[in-house]
């Protein structure tokens, strides 16, 4: 990896090296720190969130219910509190500790609720064990690394409940039926855990070795690779604390699977506030809310905590953007557009202003890095697609000037034809291997179209005008024939001059245009943001078509007829940020071919488990079967209406979901994931502007409820 160098101790790190970062830490924060739990007279004249506070205090102090869950009162009362689970792992943070602020957040969906339990516990660390943030950061977003690192945990149902079954005695059928009921594999070796006889009691955990530990099993490999797991997670298992959640949490984490509604940008509040918190305990609402402005843009350039939080820790909010900043070899999230369906709108929106638009290819979007002679290729979703495009690698150089020593560039990957000079369907690309593609067994050639510069010779560019990085992408760059070329793009002012060059990009084999404003700060780069200063003009939607979402296949219902020995049609459902939950949006049985249905079988059956995930609001919507989320298509719909059966954005316009009407399969989204799919948000947004436009019509129209 480019770029890629740790600044955080490894949880191996020795008492030493952790002591010392905590001593530089505790330097700068007032002399008074409030985290001496064993000192009662210190723990009264301070606010001290109830997690920390000792048996009898938590007893005495109910003013606050919404802080402490009847779970969390109860592993207080009981015989290991947080106070003398720190000082048996000579002050490390205990895994306990971890697992009630998950019960804490799991038991509430207020976001200001969620984000004061985990500000809380951050800053309890920063103030205790500094040198364990980082672990306690990725432990709360269920990771182990920077997404493209591409380590995950993920561990099959299977494998899991072997280790339940061998680490506390009970059957398999036991378990199995316990998981029925449940619908969660954690709360089944909670249970499994509490109800098992023992002959002494279990010291518990701690972050660090949960971290080490879940590193460990996401890394083995080889012939005895599953046996070393179930070993790990035997252990591990074995030494949870019945009397807490420590299990529940644990596996949870081993499936991948947190889901207690705790959305990454809480994360990133939460963290701001903490270290903010942590330096001026009098820290004013503006310094909260300046603090958290600062981390959300240096993430949304710098999406590494492995940077961030050891910058954090060592100089606070004040210089975190001179620190950290975009950085070749550490992909960030691609700005995205808003959708139009008229060439009209994108005149109103961009009336009197300069503007570009350019073809809209149908490929893999591509972030393409190259520092130190070294070319690494980024998906949309920061997955490392270096191997998958070993050719891109190979030929990117032939494309760069004298002169240029380091770059991010914003492109498109598409399949090309180089005898018919013709670019091909997006689908040719899914046939190829997602890695370890070899050079000599690529039949479909790849071609870079390149539409804008991010990073370049060691400066940012996201802070520049499109016009600007346009101009340096130019002048750097060379076309090299069916190889690389930039996106082919024309500066239009009418509508007769948009919708000519629609048309020919789409005999171009392309799927419409994207148009982009040219100057000043609404031209910069916004990672991660689907931005109304870049629309899109797809074919699909100015032929009144209608929307096009990404949907996950949460469940499937057997075929009939024709369709026996397949599924015949599919449960889709939109993702929901903040509670990280799939909502039901539709059935779908058209659009497929034969051969389709045949290979959505291959690729689904697999994925079918027992129950559905306790994550997955169906509504009253009932498949034969449910599928891992992990499947995301590209749908067409006529419109969205309100429906009693989908749960799809319930309560954003009213009490019912939405759900689509004559809903079309268009393709597979290989290059996204479950959790890129569109979300609610987005769903309830298409609802209204579809509401906005129909409001234009006539009202025979309006009358019309055929949906």
């Amino acid at each position: 990896m480019l770029s890629n160098k740790r600044v955080i101790e490894s949880p191996s790190s020795s008492e030493a090296e952790q002591s010392s970062a905590k001593e530089n830490t505790v330097k700068r924060v007032k002399k008074n720190s409030p985290v001496k739990a064993e000192k009662d007279e210190k723990l009264k004249e301070k606010k001290i969130h109830p997690m920390f506070l000792p048996k009898q205090q938590i007893s005495q102090d109910k003013g606050d219910k919404s802080l402490v869950r009847e779970e969390v009162a109860a592993t207080a009362s009981s015989k290991s509190n947080a106070s003398s689970k720190t000082s048996n792992f000579n002050d490390t943070i205990t895994f306990a500790q971890l697992a009630d602020t998950f019960t804490n957040i799991e038991s509430t969906s207020k976001r200001l609720e969620i984000a004061d339990h985990l500000t809380q516990f951050y800053k309890h660390v920063i103030l205790t064990k500094p040198a364990e943030l980082l672990m306690t950061v990725y432990l709360s977003l269920n990771r182990l690394c920077p997404d493209y690192e591409g380590l995950e945990l993920g561990i099959g149902e299977g494998l899991l409940i072997k280790a339940i079954v061998e680490s506390t005695g009970r059957t398999t059928a036991k378990v199995k039926e316990d998981f029925k009921k449940a619908g969660d594999l954690g709360t089944v070796a909670q249970l499994a855990r509490k109800n098992q006889p023992t002959m002494f009691k279990a010291k518990g955990l701690n972050v660090p070795s949960v971290f080490k530990n879940l590193k460990e099993i996401a890394t083995a490999s080889g012939n005895q690779s599953q046996t070393k797991k179930i070993g790990i997670i035997m252990k591990m298992l074995t030494n949870c604390d019945s009397s807490t959640n420590e299990a529940k949490f644990l596996i949870r984490l081993l499936e991948g699977k947190l889901r207690i509604g705790l959305a990454e940008r809480t994360v990133v509040v939460s963290l701001a506030h903490a270290i903010v918190l942590s330096r001026d305990e009098k820290a004013t609402k503006e310094d909260l809310e300046k603090g958290v402005e600062v981390v959300k843009q240096v993430y949304s350039e710098l999406p590494s905590y492995d940077m961030i939080v050891p910058a954090l820790l060592d100089g606070g909010i004040d210089d975190l953007q001179e620190r950290c900043h975009l950085t070749p070899g550490i992909p960030l999230k691609p700005m995205l557009a808003k959708p139009t369906k008229a060439v009209s709108e994108v005149l109103d929106r961009f009336e009197g202003k300069s503007f570009t638009c350019e073809y809209k290819y149908d490929g893999e979007r591509a972030q393409i890095h190259y520092h130190d002679g070294k070319v690494k290729v980024f998906s949309r979703n920061s997955e490392d697609m270096s191997n998958k495009y070993p050719d891109l690698v190979e030929q990117l150089p032939r494309a760069i000037k004298p002169g240029v020593k380091n770059f991010v560039i914003d492109s498109e990957a598409v399949a090309f034809d180089k005898q018919t000079k013709n670019i091909l369907p997006f689908q040719e690309l899914t046939r190829r291997k997602r890695k370890d593609v070899k050079v000599e067994d690529i039949t479909v050639k790849v071609h870079i179209f390149a539409f804008d510069l991010l990073y370049f010779n060691d400066k940012p560019l996201l802070h520049e005008d499109l016009t600007y990085r346009r101009k340096l992408l130019s002048e750097n760059f060379v076309q090299v024939e069916d190889e690389f070329a930039m996106a082919k793009s024309m500066e239009a002012q009418s509508t007769e001059e948009i919708g000519v060059f629609l048309e020919e990009s789409v005999r171009d084999s392309c799927e419409g245009l994207m148009v982009k404003l040219n100057l000043g700060e609404s031209a910069w780069y916004t990672p991660s943001k689907r931005s109304m200063n870049w629309l899109k003009l797809k074919k699909d939607y100015l032929a009144g078509a209608g929307d096009s979402l990404d949907l996950v296949v949460i469940g499937g219902y057997h075929g009939k007829g024709k369709r026996t020995n397949v599924y015949g049609a599919y449960l889709l459902a939109c993702y929901d940020e903040d509670s990280e939950s799939y909502q039901s949006i539709c059935k779908i049985g058209t659009g497929f071919s034969e051969e389709m249905l045949e290979q959505h079988y291959k690729l689904l059956n697999p994925l079918e488990i027992t129950v559905p995930k306790s994550y997955y609001k169906l509504g009253t919507a009932k498949p034969d079967v449910f599928f891992e989320p992990q499947a995301v298509w590209e749908v067409l719909t006529a419109d969205l209406s309100l429906s009693p059966v989908y749960t799809a954005a319930s309560g954003e316009i009213s009490e019912r979901g939405i759900s689509l009407r004559f809903p079309r399969f268009i393709r597979v989204r290989d290059d996204k994931g479950a959790e890129d799919a569109t979300t609610s948000d987005q769903v309830a947004d298409m609802y209204r502007n579809q509401a906005s436009a129909q409001q234009k019509a006539t009202k025979a129209d309006i009358d019309d409820d055929a949906y």
